[in-house]
């Protein structure tokens, strides 16, 4: 049984230098049923001289719906400027997803967050989703195991509940998890309602957990992540959306873009099938 939906998240197809039309395309040529696709992606297709509604038509065309969208604003900056000027910048980058027909986008701890209190942060987050949610889009929580404040599912979770915004949901990835030592098991206390997205992933056993990088990232099932506990888990609490194929191995060797999609769909079936 394999009860999730899939998604390529465009940072595993780095290495191909491909734009964002041909990412798409590798993405349905591949089998998914989405994509996530990164803001710099779009701009970089805009700035050529693209049109967003061009893009909508084409990415329609292809069959499957951009899921999600990865950004990078300071929406909780301890500095009072520059966190207005990172929602300046979120607010423009969701009018511009909501126009390409993309509904969510990512909310990490980007920027100089370890000062920032828990509760302070919730409250941030509060007015990113009230700002969001009169585009149209939703930020989805997400934590970074690296990150100096909002690095683990619990400090999310409480984020997330301080925060009173009632449909808060969060971005879980087990790179993130691994890093920041945040327990496997801590999932049995979410319901899979709250659990926006789901990034699928591997990590090897060396490096060591503390020096472990993005780029070391491999293919679910490659490495020593407890991925079937992982599957079950999300199961268990009812999660039944995407999971999405995040990476940033820098080569490939001799595969093709769509070669390394159809191998990434492969581990997902195969790793979290149930």
């Amino acid at each position: 049984m394999f009860p999730f939906k899939t998604a390529l998240n465009a940072s595993t197809l780095i290495p191909f230098k491909l734009d964002i039309r041909e990412q798409v395309r590798i993405a349905a040529e591949a089998g998914y049923e989405g994509i996530e696709i990164w803001i710099r992606d779009v701009e970089a297709y805009l700035s050529s001289g693209g049109m967003i509604q061009e893009l909508k038509r084409y990415i329609a065309d292809t069959g499957i719906p951009v899921v999600n969208a990865i950004a990078f604003f300071k929406w909780a900056d301890t500095d009072d400027a520059i966190r207005a000027q990172g929602l300046k910048q979120a607010e423009r980058e969701m009018i511009m997803l909501a126009e390409l027909g993309c509904q969510a986008v990512a909310a990490p701890p980007f920027g100089n967050v370890g000062p920032v209190s828990l509760e302070r942060m919730a409250a941030h987050y509060a007015e990113l989703s009230d700002m969001a949610k009169r585009i149209g889009v939703e930020p989805y929580l997400e934590f970074w195991g690296r990150a100096k404040k909002l690095s683990t599912l619990s400090e999310a979770v409480y984020v997330a509940m301080e925060s009173n915004v009632p449909d808060a949901r969060l971005l879980i990835d087990p790179f993130h998890m691994y890093t920041g030592r945040s327990s496997i098991n801590g999932l049995t206390y979410l319901n899979g309602d709250r659990i926006g997205i789901v990034h699928v992933n591997d990590y090897p056993a060396e490096p060591a957990r503390e020096a472990i990088a993005d780029r070391d990232r491999v293919f679910p099932g490659d490495g020593s992540a407890p991925s079937r506990q992982f599957a079950a888990s999300l199961h268990d609490i009812g999660y039944n959306g995407y999971l999405s194929l995040e990476l940033f191995i820098e080569s490939y060797g001799e595969k093709s873009a769509l070669e390394v999609a159809k191998s990434g769909l492969d581990s997902i079936f195969n790793t979290y099938r149930l």
